[in-house]
């Protein structure tokens, strides 16, 4: 079964344009969300998720309906891939699991999203053990402190 997820982020707007694209592109069921895409539990998509059966696709007409970061993103694709489902972006052609190419793509992109927490990670690291070492905010600058500093 291809299943919709169709969702706007405030009540003044409506989700029918994503309705009437789902359901063109062969969505069976549209779940409907009005909801901010910064809120990681929303309550349709979690019962889209959850009816979720393998061999079914969830489609969205673009992948900021569905996600607002990549790791939400990667976070709830996991959970489609868990259940042996798949899932297509109707504007990211590149984003549909169901073809060796987007599952390729998404393999690269979720690699990136990981190189990009251990680079934080580090920084975050070498910052820290720098902390010690860093004069009190409000210290007067003094150049002659610095090693190297010319006249």
């Amino acid at each position: 079964m291809i299943y919709g997820y169709a969702r706007v982020s405030t009540d003044g707007h409506s989700v029918e344009a994503q309705v009437t694209q789902l359901t063109g592109a062969g969505a069976e069921k549209v779940f409907r969300e009005v909801a901010s895409g910064a809120k990681t539990d929303r309550a349709q998509l979690r019962r889209a998720l959850h009816d979720l059966d393998a061999g079914d696709v969830l489609m969205v007409t673009r992948l900021d309906r569905l996600a607002r970061s990549t790791r939400d993103l990667l976070n709830t694709l996991a959970v489609v891939t868990g259940k042996g489902a798949g899932f297509r972006s109707l504007g990211d052609v590149w984003a549909d699991t169901t073809t060796p190419h987007g599952r390729l793509m998404l393999t690269v992109l979720g690699g990136l999203a990981e190189f990009e927490r251990e680079l934080i990670r580090a920084r975050t690291g070498e910052g820290r053990a720098r902390e010690g070492t860093q004069p009190e905010p409000g210290t007067p600058f003094q150049p002659d402190a610095i090693s190297g500093a010319r006249p």
